[in-house]
Parts: C-alpha cells; structure tokens; sequence
C-alpha cells in the first residue's frame, strides 16, 4: 500500500510561509480585509464557510450575513487571489452561496466542511 503522507516531515511554519502556502501577499489582504471587516458597523452577523477538496486542490467559500446586507469571499486554487463579493441583499447572498455549493458538487468537488469558521 502505497502511503501518500510522510508522516515524519519536520515543517516549521513561519508567517512568511504561511502566506506563501496560502497564496497571499500585501496585494490580497486588502480583498480579505474587506470580508473580514463587513460585520464591523453591523452588529448581529452569521457566518458560514465551506471547505471543498477536489483532487490535491482546497477551495473555500464563506459567506456573512446581516440584516443590511451580506458578502460572500471565495478562495480558488485556479485564480490568482480571493473574490469578494458584497450584496446588499442578503437574501440574494445566500441564493448564490447555495447555488455556487450545488455547481461545485456537480462539478466534481466534494464539500469536507461546512458550517461556523473553523478557528485555532
């Protein structure tokens, strides 16, 4: 059986790495920040993110949600840097994140996680 893991490899993450690995630099953290800081005049947010693995690629869908609006930030292998979108419909959000799950399954992907952030 052949082991696709090397159990024993030493990695030491540093916060340069980390960014590399994930495929984010100055250039980006503005895209995130906007998501990162839509619930911050907002009060009451719910969030829920979608892990979906599809071969050796991850990809990630998260969507926040208020009563004024909603914005939904995909991370996709294939592009150069995270999407943001913002809606100021929140219900309309919602309409696509869910749509966007269903095509993804269609497509192949296979969703591992989906509910509240996964944090720590």
């Amino acid at each position: 059986m052949n082991d696709e893991f090397d159990l024993e490899a030493d990695l030491d993450f540093d916060e340069t790495f980390e960014k590399d690995l994930l495929g984010l630099d100055d250039e980006y953290d503005d895209d995130l920040a906007e998501f990162d800081e839509f619930d911050d005049h907002l009060g009451s947010v719910a969030v829920r993110t979608a892990v979906m693995q599809k071969g050796d690629m991850i990809a990630l869908l998260c969507i926040k949600t208020a009563t004024a609006g909603a914005a939904i930030c995909r991370v996709d292998p294939r592009e150069d840097k995270p999407a943001v979108q913002i809606y100021d419909d929140a219900s309309a959000a919602v309409e696509w994140f869910t749509k966007s799950l269903r095509t993804s399954r269609r497509n192949g992907w296979n969703v591992v996680y989906d509910g509240l952030p996964l944090q720590g």
